[in-house]
């Protein structure tokens, strides 16, 4: 039986989808965002890169990010497996 600690599957999860909103994986995500998470995820990924754009926010939306997702897998804990892959796949594709 595996164990997941949803606040560090939130935590990696948050800082691997604003680092991948200021890069060329955004495309992808926000692709797999709307599909898996829903339209909702999917316009906070889209504020999200607009405000990296425009300001110094990472620890802000990383911050945020971590929040929206602990709320995610508080109300849906089936989905702590898939968010686990789609943040190894986004570390992935990140460039190094």
């Amino acid at each position: 039986m595996t164990v997941v600690h949803r606040p560090r599957v939130a935590l990696e999860g948050a800082r691997a989808f604003v680092a991948a909103a200021s890069s060329e994986v955004y495309w992808w995500l926000t692709d797999m965002t709307g599909t898996h998470l829903g339209v909702l995820y999917q316009l906070r990924l889209a504020e999200t890169r607009l405000r990296l754009q425009r300001e110094d926010a990472e620890f802000t939306e990383i911050g945020a990010w971590r929040v929206r997702l602990e709320d995610l897998l508080h109300e849906r804990p089936d989905l702590a497996p898939f968010l686990l892959r789609l943040t190894g796949e986004i570390s992935e594709r990140l460039p190094r």
